[in-house]
């Protein structure tokens, strides 16, 4: 069995902002969706989960709101903001610039 890679520092929040992009999720739902997303190469455990949702709210880029799960217990769901939107967008354009900047370094065609 393949051992999850470790996440570089901004690319868990980069991760948590796109998975919102497309709707709200709750904490679980979240990292589920990451692990799904990246086919089991990033699994986020809760103590680097909740401490990135906390600093994203923190900085206004998303917001939590209690709801109801299926089973009945409450969670808080996630979203994105308008300030989150635009963030998100930046953390795109530069995340394309260090990957192409690795490949060009590692020899790498991009």
């Amino acid at each position: 069995m393949a051992r999850s890679a470790e996440l570089l520092q901004g690319t868990l929040d980069l991760l948590i902002l796109r998975t919102l992009e497309l709707r709200s999720l709750h904490g679980v739902g979240i990292a589920d969706r990451i692990e799904q997303v990246t086919h089991g190469v990033f699994i986020v455990g809760p103590g680097s989960l909740f401490p990135a949702l906390h600093r994203l709210a923190e900085r206004g880029w998303i917001e939590g709101q209690w709801g109801e799960l299926e089973n009945g217990r409450r969670a808080k769901f996630y979203a994105l903001t308008a300030p989150g939107r635009a963030q998100l967008s930046k953390e795109k354009r530069n995340w394309r610039k260090v990957f192409t900047a690795m490949n060009q370094a590692l020899g790498e065609e991009s």
